[in-house]
């Protein structure tokens, strides 16, 4: 032990008390008072403290002050030395954190404003005239009156067809005017004050300047609905279904069955009628923004629920009863379930009216808004609503409103703190006692085990008001509070004495389960797989060594089975006693006797059976001939056999449990049902639909064939024979003293050759389950149409079917949609599927998708413009109809010049075989038709009559050839290419822009293009006149037209041309394109990232989805995102600072991604040459570019603005398609024109790019209904009021995000200070924040909290606390690692329409799963390696488990919630320390334990990061490795295993913690045969093996085979390989292959699987699993050696020397030749996992082996190793330090003790070693050593 480790000792615990009270207390102090040593050059700090913040208004204060002193300096002045007052009054001994700072760096500003006064002296009297003239001024500078009536007009008006803009910039002015208002008529209050005799003051001015303060109440902040704004212009009035929902909710009190208010002691609010939640506000004490908030929440949940029932139509818009009954039913169903369960009455049959289910429905949600840390606690809820609700009732029948009896009057927050800080208090003291989760769980309950306190009738105890001296509220006593806690804490008032004789309550412990550190957890969990394991190896083994003969002794035999079946069912009826000590107390008395009455009926069972079947054997062996005892025994194994076959049939199989639920009622099913599975308030009816079951049973028969066939053929029978014959050995010679093997059938020898065939047995289930899942999940995906476009070829050949795909899919059908769709004349006569009106359906939307990889610069302008799809518009002119579909660019380039050299090819021959070989080429065909047509409408719309009627009559000549098949022949196409060159030239001229700026140098400009466009016609004329048409007839006939003719001899024919403009110029211009493009299209778009979206985006068009309804009509959704400490955006300091090697974030971008960075330098600089761009530099950059870099660089990385980005393309996308859709208030739900028709009409379309009147408004309005984003930035309050740049940058750029995005909301912690009773305590708030219209945030919602929030797991916390704040019926979790794309958010209405579809199953979809992409692939090699073993497991992996094997759970982000179905029983993540590490797997267990049910859908995808560094990708597997380890030992995996049938019982164990178990035994394997290798070797027992030939065994070399396989990441490898099959094709697949195993994928899935094996095991026996921070950043620099054995070391590289140090010493003892071939295989594996362990970490660091960074290393390494360390240094300081961090997990009596167990493995060296060297010579005496 070191010296370090002995320091404390020797200083007494009472010193080091007092010194840690006298530290605290001298802290505290220094915050008090805030003393600085120098306020020097803080004149400019004029950062308001959060203490000031919170009492006044300061900051808007200062900020009027800056801003009107640059109109008026005294008017600065006054309200600078006002503000200094106020600050003053509030806290004048500046006792505040940062006050002291904040008044010097005042009154410094309040200096220098004064000094600009220069010598004249300051007359204060007149600063009340000062403000007042100078707001009647301001007021009328700014035309306030006129404001206001223009604002009310548009109000009025309610069509809001006035431009967005205008309006909101009216608005933000008139909020500016009032809010100076406010702030000058505050500071005139204050000084009348000081000065009450003055008189000289305009008292009509006084009045209008209060009532301009009081409108600015109207702009109140609002989070979506302006319910209490009234200076808002409130587009919502026009969507009835919210309306109506407001009025559902109103409280009418004049009616005679609700109380009225009393007229004293409540404040009726002013710009809203009194509702439901002022009434429940006012009786229980609930505070005022939790109720504005769930007010909000109430109102959007019955308008989503009424929209989707249909429009209101009734003048009255009252609700339908559907309506309010689907959201009450909803938010009661755990509740109703709850009293069913306890055989309560539930309230909610009580309410037996609208208006009531409502009140029981905003009751719920105040309570949930309010409860903090216990939303983790659901049932605990519904304890406390039963209660509410039930007084409530008594309230309601009250003639006036009072007050509950819960009530506390002097407290603000009485609600908060007379009911849930009661419970939260036992929850903060019991997370005391995890200590961090160093504790043992079973020392501390957890949040489950408080909530499942509620599952029991005793909970009733509790009573209400709660009973706090019940044993519930004991605190542990075990607790130890630090000094600052005790500070912390406010002084408890005094018990009163307690009664003589009164018996108190013992505390209440862990509740129906113990959270045991053991790894019987595993058998415990899963004991039917594992006695399915082991009665098949036993039995398969019996059978092998009877020869396989089936005889009645070889029955008797496997009839062995039977004994040890019972044997282990005892056996967890053992462990279900013994795992249960320490939760007796609480758990329900029918569960403990249920566990006794199994545990004795097993024991008895078990001796019964045994003695019959040793007797069995007894009589077999005695050759009696008899078979009494056999009859016997098989009638009693037959009777327990078919008990078990009928309680497994009748409760497992779907049909039959089915019937037995339906006679439930039967006390005989129940007591069955009873005694066979344990009840829990969750986990009842998890079966299936039959056919679900038989599915998986099938894939599971497939599975256990292939694997019992393999084991018995493979494993066991080539070992009968030489297990026969080392049986029968009798002349080993031992090197040393043997005590077991010699006179017992050589047992270790036995053991040695068995162990790792026995232990590959029992893992090799996991391979063959990879194996058949990769072949079904292949064979689904392929039924799905995954990889139907898989390359850029197939996406050009099915391109034209995309349109018909996207309205097919992505396009309500017309009977759910709004009237006027897309379309603003009928379409009575349009065919459904008419190919030009999908075009023009689908083109608005598609080019949005192309816009957006554009403004992404993942294309370039060049590659935009060919892959954008004109509108398609369908016009009618003189020319006709023009229907023809216009396809991009990209489809259409070079066709023309293709098609000419057809026509010059084929020029003698036939016409219809020229049209054939055109229509073979289906973009061909629409090439030369466009720009036929294209060509004729452009002549057309330039020239006047007389060059009309010419182009007329050409075009209707060769329409006429065309006709009688004569083109040919009339027509000479040898020179056709000199028309094309004309024609193009032509175009060329038309679209030139004048570039002189001048007006007399544009008209001169434009008069030359005039010019030439008339000689490029008469060129055009000349050529086709004369060389074109070849027909003597049709020359003659022009020739004698002597119209024509004199036309063009007096230059009228080409005069008067009409310039192209607007649609007109955009088709001259599409022409040019079509014209002058001779180069192939086939690359685009070059950027990979664009054509994998592209691609996948249209081959998901072709896969099942369900309909999508209109906006209007759609499930409502919000997105949570939780935010810790990662970066927001990249900072200038970030982007330019290099590394030691000289390598910079921006430079590592540019080199990575460098057409992105020419693109990205195109839209900088648009006027530039593409091939110009590589010569300019960011050095050049402005400020406003740099903005955009930073966001360019931060959109490539893992950031905030990268994730915010992506989810704010849900509003866009929802915005486009209510645009679509024409979303107007005003339209017809039910209206609609009808599509069924003969011919195609008139169709005009309104795109999303040019949206009329008020589509625009109404659509953003309908979107803000149907999503809402919510970033939970934990720490933004802090970093906004941090002295560190990098946090005030963090905020910084956090503010930016919500300016940028207007949809953004922020929730964070805000902690505030507070002096109670002396005592400086802490109070905690949960906010939300918005972007305010004057470049800051506004606060919306401010809910106190009872305390600090992270009890727990702090994501959880994170987004426990924030969850409040989201909206709608779903909830998509997203990471900060994420991303999403435009055109996946298209498809995000049909994803939501699965929660009601009714094909996944018996039950609703409770979980949605989103494919994912992961977008690090192309960074690295390993971040490749990370993404393809992940987008296998998130594609063919769940697809597999939710499709067939019915047991994929919440693994992660972007998984879709049913947000009411989940906030309802605990959220969305479970919390507790340690236990709930891997905390997104639990929400997916709690859902499917409360009869959820989890599906995966792979039409929409999300994109998402991965660690792209070994060290990050190390830290991340040891973290979810460690995380399951910690669900090994938890209540949700045991419930599982128990309650799952078992075919989706061992579905879901090998694909969650059986994953990493057989992964540890597979590494294990190699210990077992090394060491048995070692033992053989060193006894000498191998020289007797090998002149037996038992050396190369079959079964042996089979199994490490299969460990090898497992080793190398074979079958890891095959789900990629399957998935690039299917995805990809046959041949990339291969090529990609090949490339990983180039690359060392080999090695480095090896070295992932020492780093899963080591923390999974490590956390199984030690816990002590910590969340690990992996960083996520770019890895471009080298990782010092140092680094890497700190965090490999125990890991690996220990790891890896000691399989070394065995196989050497196998290499020396051992007796196999060394150069046979089957000595090499079976030791290869062994040397390349030892090797792979040790040199990864070199491999795949960045110069890791360039000499000098190796000479850099040594040096550090060596610094570390001897540095001793001080006092608060970290492991990375010393060697000594890191030492003991990593054995902090051995300190405890059980770390020791199996530190000392595994070390034994030790003495096999000491013990042999010592003899094969001869140092004992011929002595084998076992003490000799």
């Amino acid at each position: 032990m070191s010296t370090r480790s002995r320091e404390p000792n020797r200083i007494s615990k009472r010193i080091l008390h007092r010194w840690e009270t006298l530290v605290y207390r001298a802290k505290m102090a220094a915050e008090r008072k805030d003393l600085t040593m120098s306020h020097a050059g803080s004149s400019s700090n004029t950062t308001v403290p959060q203490s000031l913040l919170q009492q006044a208004n300061v900051d808007s204060i200062l900020q009027a002050a800056d801003e009107l002193a640059l109109e008026n300096p005294d008017v600065g002045r006054i309200l600078s030395e006002y503000a200094y007052t106020l600050v003053q009054d509030l806290d004048p001994n500046s006792e505040g954190r940062g006050v002291l700072q904040f008044k010097t760096g005042l009154l410094s500003v309040i200096k220098q404003r004064r000094s600009k006064k220069g010598a004249e002296k300051i007359n204060r009297s007149q600063d009340i005239n000062i403000l007042q003239d100078f707001y009647r001024t301001y007021r009328e500078r700014n035309h306030l009156d006129q404001l206001e009536d223009e604002d009310r007009r548009f109000k009025q008006s309610y069509s809001y067809d006035e431009d967005s803009t205008t309006t909101e910039q009216r608005g933000k002015l008139i909020r500016k005017i009032y809010t100076t208002a406010r702030i000058l008529n505050q500071v005139i209050d204050a000084l009348l004050k000081q000065n009450e005799k003055y008189e000289d003051f305009d008292p009509e001015l006084k009045r209008i300047m209060e009532e301009d303060a009081q409108k600015e109440k109207g702009f109140k902040a609002y989070n979506i609905l302006p319910l209490e704004t009234p200076g808002v212009a409130n587009v919502f009035h026009n969507f009835p279904e919210v309306v109506g929902a407001k009025r559902a909710l109103e409280y009418n009190s004049s009616s005679a069955t609700l109380p009225a208010f009393p007229e004293e002691n409540f404040e009726r609010p002013s710009d809203r009628p009194l509702d439901i939640f002022d009434f429940l506000q006012y009786v229980f004490g609930f505070q005022v923004d939790n109720a504005a908030n769930q007010r909000e929440h109430l109102i959007l949940l019955l308008s989503n629920s009424q929209s989707r029932l249909g429009v209101l139509v009734d003048t009255e818009n009252k609700l339908d009863d559907g309506a309010t009954n689907g959201v009450h039913i909803s938010m009661m169903k755990n509740y109703e379930w709850w009293c069913r369960f306890l055989n309560k009455d539930s309230m909610a049959k009580r309410a037996y009216s609208t208006q009531l289910r409502l009140f029981l429905t905003a009751l719920y949600l105040l309570i949930w808004g309010e409860a903090a840390n216990l939303r983790f606690l659901p049932e605990c809820l519904c304890y406390i609503f039963h209660h509410m609700a039930d007084e409530m009732y008594d309230l309601l029948d009250e003639d006036e409103v009072k007050r509950s009896r819960t009530f506390l009057s002097d407290s603000p927050h009485s609600f908060l703190d007379n009911i849930i800080k009661p419970v939260y208090d036992i929850l903060a003291a019991e997370a005391k006692v995890s200590a961090d989760g160093r504790n043992p769980h079973s020392a501390w309950r957890n949040y489950d085990d408080v909530n499942e306190f509620f599952w029991a009738p005793t909970c009733f105890e509790l009573s209400w008001p709660w009973r706090l001296d019940a044993g519930f509220f004991k605190k542990p006593e075990k607790v130890i509070y630090s000094e600052a806690d005790r500070c912390e804490q406010i002084p408890e008032e005094p018990e009163e004495p307690q009664n003589l004789g009164e018996k108190r309550e013992k505390k209440v412990g862990k509740t129906h389960f113990v959270e045991h550190r053991t790894g019987f957890h595993i058998y415990h969990s899963f004991h039917r797989l594992w006695i399915l394991l082991v009665c098949m190896l036993q039995g398969l083994g019996i059978f092998a060594f009877c020869d396989r003969r089936f005889t009645v002794r070889t029955v008797k035999f496997v009839m062995s089975v039977g004994p040890t079946f019972v044997l282990m069912k005892l056996l967890q009826s053992v462990m279900d006693v013994t795992l249960t000590i320490g939760a007796y107390r609480s758990t329900r008395a029918r569960n403990i006797s249920r566990m006794l009455m199994r545990f004795t009926w097993f024991t008895i069972l078990s001796a019964v059976v045994v003695v019959l079947y040793v007797k069995t054997i007894e009589e077999e062996n005695g050759g009696s001939g008899t078979n009494t005892w056999f009859r016997a025994f098989y009638l009693v194994m037959g009777i327990c056999g078919g008990l078990q076959l009928f309680f497994a049939l009748i409760l497992r199989v779907p049909w039959f449990r089915m019937q037995a639920d339906k006679c439930s009622n039967f006390y005989v099913v129940q007591f069955v049902k009873w005694v066979h599975q344990e009840r829990y308030y969750v986990g009842s009816k998890m079966y299936e639909r039959t056919r679900d079951y038989f599915t998986y049973t099938l894939f599971w028969f497939v599975v256990g064939t292939c694997k019992f066939a393999f084991s018995y053929f493979l494993q066991i029978h080539p070992m009968v024979e030489p297990t026969r014959t080392i049986i029968g050995i009798r002349n080993i010679n031992y090197r040393w003293k043997d005590l077991v093997s010699q006179n017992n059938y050589n047992a270790l020898t036995l053991v040695s050759l068995w162990a790792p065939i026995v232990m590959v047995y029992f893992l090799d289930t996991q391979v063959w389950y990879t194996i058949i899942a990769a072949l079904v999940g292949g064979l689904v995906g392929a039924r799905m149409h995954l990889g139907e476009i898989r390359s850029l070829d197939m996406l050009r050949s099915r391109f034209s079917s995309l349109p018909g795909a996207f309205v097919k899919n992505l396009v309500p059908s017309r009977g759910g949609c709004h009237s006027q769709m897309d379309v603003n004349v009928p379409l009575s006569a349009v065919k459904p599927g008419n190919p030009k009106v999908d075009a023009i359906r689908f083109a608005p939307l598609w080019n949005e998708v192309v816009l957006s990889l554009r403004e992404e610069d993942l294309i370039n302008n060049r590659e935009r413009d060919w892959l954008l799809m004109p509108d398609n518009m369908i016009t009618l002119t003189a020319l006709g109809q023009h229907t023809l579909v216009q396809w991009p660019l990209f489809l259409l380039a070079n066709k023309v010049y293709i098609g000419l050299e057809i026509v010059h090819e084929n020029r003698h021959g036939n016409q219809a075989e020229l049209w054939d070989r055109i229509k073979h080429d289906t973009y061909l065909d629409y090439a030369v038709r466009e720009a036929y047509a294209s060509s004729q409408s452009v002549l057309w719309d330039i020239l006047n009559e007389d060059g009309r009627a010419w182009i007329r009559r050409i075009y209707q000549d060769i329409d006429d050839a065309i006709e009688s098949s004569l083109l040919l022949k009339k027509f000479n196409f040898e020179d056709f290419g000199d028309v094309m060159e004309k024609i193009l030239n032509l175009t060329e001229i038309l679209v030139t822009e004048p570039k002189k700026d001048d007006e007399d140098g544009r008209h001169e400009e434009e008069s030359k293009l005039h010019e030439s466009a008339i000689g490029a016609l008469v060129d055009l004329y000349e050529v086709v006149m004369r060389d074109f048409i070849m027909d003597s007839n049709l020359r003659a006939n022009y020739e004698s037209d002597t119209v024509l003719q004199a036309s063009k001899q007096d230059g009228s024919l080409f005069s008067q041309l009409k310039w192209p403009t607007g649609q007109a110029k955009e088709q001259v211009r599409r022409l040019n394109y079509i014209l002058a493009i001779k180069d192939s299209a086939l690359n685009v778009p070059v950027n990979l990232e664009a054509r994998r979206r592209l691609q996948f985006f249209s081959n998901s068009l072709f896969m099942s989805m369900p309909q999508p309804p209109p906006v209007r009509k759609m499930i409502s959704f919000s997105v949570l995102t939780p935010y810790y400490e990662e970066d927001v955006m990249y900072s200038k300091k970030q982007l330019e600072d290099a590394n030691e090697d000289g390598i910079t974030i921006l430079y590592y971008l540019q080199t990575i991604v460098p057409d992105e960075w020419t693109n990205f330098l195109e839209r900088m600089y648009p006027n530039v040459g593409y091939n110009q761009l590589k010569t300019f530099s960011e050095k050049a950059f402005s400020e406003e570019q740099f903005l955009e870099l930073r966001l360019w660089a931060s959109y490539r990385g893992q950031t905030l603005a990268r994730t915010v980005r992506g989810m704010m393309y849900y509003k866009r996308a929802l915005v486009l398609q209510a645009q679509q859709e024409g979303a107007s208030m005003e339209e017809d739900e039910e209206g609609g024109h009808n599509l069924e028709g003969n011919e195609l009409t008139i169709v005009n379309v309104n795109t999303p790019r040019t949206p009329k009147g008020s589509l625009v408004r109404t659509a953003r309005a309908q979107a803000e209904l149907k999503f809402s984003y919510v970033v939970t930035a934990q720490n933004y309050g802090k970093h906004k009021s941090s002295s560190t740049p990098t946090q005030q940058e963090k905020a910084a750029d956090i503010l930016y995000l919500m300016h940028k995005n207007d949809s953004l909301r922020i929730a964070y912690i805000h902690e505030a200070k507070k002096t109670i009773r002396g005592n400086l305590v802490s109070e905690y708030y949960s906010k939300l924040l918005k972007a305010s219209p004057g470049g800051k945030d506004e606060e919306i919602y401010s809910i106190k909290l009872p305390g600090a929030v992270t009890l727990g797991e702090g994501k959880s916390e994170n987004q426990n606390h924030a969850i409040v704040f989201t909206r709608g019926e779903a909830l998509q979790t997203i990471d900060m690692n994420q991303e999403h794309y435009l055109e996946e958010t298209l498809k995000m209405r049909n994803l939501l329409e699965e929660f009601d579809s009714k094909d996944h199953g018996l039950r609703s979809p409770t979980i949605l799963g989103v494919r994912e992409h992961v977008f690090t692939g192309s960074v690295s090699s390993l971040a490749w390696f990370m993404s393809l073993q992940e987008r296998s497991f998130v594609t063919l992996g769940q697809r597999v488990l939710a499709k067939s094997l019915k047991v994929r759970m919440h693994y992660g982000h972007p998984d879709v919630f049913d947000r009411i179905f989940h906030i309802t029983r605990g959220g969305i993540s479970k919390s507790s320390k340690e236990i709930n590490l891997s905390k997104d797997i639990f929400a997916g267990f709690n859902s499917t334990l409360r009869q959820g049910n989890i599906t995966h859908h792979e039409y929409i995808q999300c994109g998402k990061g991965r660690d792209v560094g070994l060290n990050q990708i190390a830290a991340f597997e040891g973290r979810v490795a460690s995380g399951n380890g910690e669900q090994t030992i938890s209540r949700d995996i045991y419930r599982l295993g128990q309650l799952f049938d078992f075919f989706r019982m061992c579905s879901f164990f090998f694909t969650s913690i059986g994953f990493y178990f057989t992964t540890m035994l597979t590494v294990l394997t190699i210990y077992v045969f090394l060491y048995g290798k070692i033992y053989l070797a060193l006894s000498g027992v191998d020289e007797v093996l090998k002149q037996n030939n038992l050396l190369e065994n079959t079964a042996l070399q089979s199994a490490l085979n299969t460990q090898f396989l497992l080793q190398i990441g074979i079958f890891t490898a095959l789900p990629m390989i399957v998935n690039f099959i299917l995805e990809q094709g046959v041949l990339p697949a291969v090529i990609s292959f090949l490339t990983m195993q180039f690359q060392l994928s080999s090695v480095f899935f090896a070295f992932s699987l020492g780093t899963r094996t080591h923390y999974f095991g490590r956390t199984l026996l030690h816990g002590g699993a910590k969340y690990k921070s992996t960083g996520r950043g770019f890895v471009v620099e080298h990782i010092p050696f140092a680094e890497n054995y700190r965090t490999y070391a125990r890991s690996h590289f220990v790891k890896g020397m000691e399989i070394i140090m065995l196989l050497i010493v196998y290499v020396v003892y051992g007796a196999y030749n060394r150069s046979n071939a089957s000595y090499i295989l079976l030791t290869f594996s062994s040397w390349f996992l030892a090797l792979s362990w040790l040199y990864a970490p070199f491999i795949f660091n960045p110069s890791g082996f360039e000499w000098q960074k190796t000479v850099i290393d040594f040096e550090d390494w060596t610094n570390w190793l001897f540095h001793k360390g001080g006092i608060g240094d970290e492991g990375k300081k010393s060697w000594e330090i890191w030492w003991d961090e990593e054995q902090a997990h051995v300190q405890t009596f059980r770390g020791k003790f199996w530190e000392i167990i595994f070390s034994l493995r030790f003495f096999i060296f000491q013990y042999g070693i010592v003899y094969t060297l001869d140092a004992a010579g011929n002595d084998k005496s076992l003490w000799v050593s």
